[in-house]
């Protein structure tokens, strides 16, 4: 069986800051291979100059990664936000994989996250924090993990 897992990588980001750390991106795509054995993990996030060592990072440890064109405000943020590149490539990959992981507590991927369960597509959704996310996944629960609760096994920890 072929999975391939979604991440709305701005989702993840932002959800476990809020609780207080920050993921280790390579222990995740570990997790995701030994525990879901998710064949491919498409990482969706805005492209900002200047972290092409990063990018380099995220796509050694495993990561296909899908970019979106930011958008820099005059207050300084930056805006990227992928979620119609996460939803589209699912649809470009749909044939490919039998099964999908959403990794996201946002709202707007309820319409997509619908499809796959009434297509028999949807495997797992992981919601970053369990205390915050839209009440639209709800109706999805049975298919929840919670990646907050996993923070000994993801944390990056500061090198000393």
């Amino acid at each position: 069986m072929k999975i391939y897992s979604f991440i709305d990588s701005q989702n993840l980001n932002l959800s476990v800051q809020s609780a207080g750390w920050k993921i280790d991106f390579t222990k995740f795509r570990v997790y995701l291979m030994e525990k879901y054995k998710v064949d491919k993990a498409f990482l969706f996030l805005g492209y900002v100059a200047g972290n092409e060592e990063m990018y380099t990072a995220l796509q050694e440890a495993g990561y296909i990664l899908v970019f979106r064109p930011t958008l820099k405000y005059k207050n300084g943020k930056i805006k990227g936000n992928c979620d119609a590149e996460l939803v589209l490539h699912c649809m470009i990959e749909k044939n490919n994989f039998d099964k999908a992981i959403i990794i996201t507590g946002d709202g707007d991927f309820h319409c997509l996250v619908e499809y796959l369960k009434n297509e028999k597509k949807l495997h797992k959704i992981g919601i970053p924090n369990s205390k915050a996310f839209s009440a639209l996944l709800r109706k999805f629960s049975s298919y929840f993990f919670y990646i907050n609760k996993l923070r000994d096994k993801l944390e990056l920890k500061r090198e000393v």
